[in-house]
């Protein structure tokens, strides 16, 4: 279960004050999956950090009975002078027994696929390269619920297919929080959805029903202000 109460974030841009949400309030049980839409700006990525622990709002409240993911991909907690073995070592140790170190740094090696790159330093990395060591480092722990932020575009067609099976299998033990400009795989993956618009949230049971709700507004308007805010705050 994860409850959140009057949730606020906003951010100073270019010495303005803006508000990307106020007083949020909805529940998640356990057992569902949300699929979270909204335009470029609107607030979705900033959600899941506040969510992950990786950001903090201006004020409210996070209660949880569960174990909850940083958001799954992200890569801006690696060291650039360290190696990818290092940085997966480094984490290990922090959220693993020590015994289990080396199962962990397995799977990461192996799951990324990163040759003789994982013991190269993580500067050198391409976009692609770091978003896979990134997205196998986040599915080598287990969580009730993922935070799951564009993740299923990281690598090329094997590896985004690859990427999609295991999130196939962890979805069976496991909920997602999950932002996808690939509807699909929110329909797929999702029972209900949230739509962030405005700084305000509206919940929707049915996830086509949000796709749809989500798809016309895009179409009807253009790009909603607050997106530079947003890219502002990543």
């Amino acid at each position: 279960m994860i409850h959140v109460k009057n949730l606020t974030k906003s951010f100073t841009y270019q010495g303005k004050r803006v508000t990307i949400f106020r007083d949020l309030n909805f529940r998640i049980e356990t057992g569902e999956s949300i699929a979270v839409l909204g335009a470029n700006g609107a607030g979705k990525s900033t959600l899941l950090r506040i969510l992950g622990g990786i950001d903090l709002p201006d004020r409210g409240e996070i209660l949880t009975d569960c174990s909850v993911s940083w958001p799954v991909g992200i890569v801006g907690g690696f060291q650039g002078s360290l190696t990818g073995r290092e940085n997966v070592t480094f984490v290990s140790r922090i959220y693993s027994e020590k015994a289990k170190v080396p199962e962990k740094v397995d799977f990461v090696e192996q799951f990324a696929e990163l040759g003789a790159y994982f013991d190269r330093p993580f500067k050198t990395y391409s976009t692609g390269m770091r978003s896979r060591l990134a997205f196998g480092l986040s599915m080598a722990f287990d969580f009730d619920v993922y935070l799951i932020d564009e993740v299923t575009a990281a690598g090329d067609q094997r590896f985004r297919e690859k990427s999609k099976q295991l999130l196939m299998e962890r979805r069976k033990n496991s909920d997602f929080l999950m932002v996808d400009h690939n509807l699909w795989g929110l329909k797929l993956h999702c029972d209900r959805a949230f739509i962030l618009d405005g700084g305000r949230i509206e919940e929707f049971s049915d996830v086509d029903e949000a796709v749809a709700v989500h798809t016309e507004r895009l179409l009807a308007a253009p790009a909603r202000g607050g997106a530079d805010a947003e890219s502002a705050s990543s």
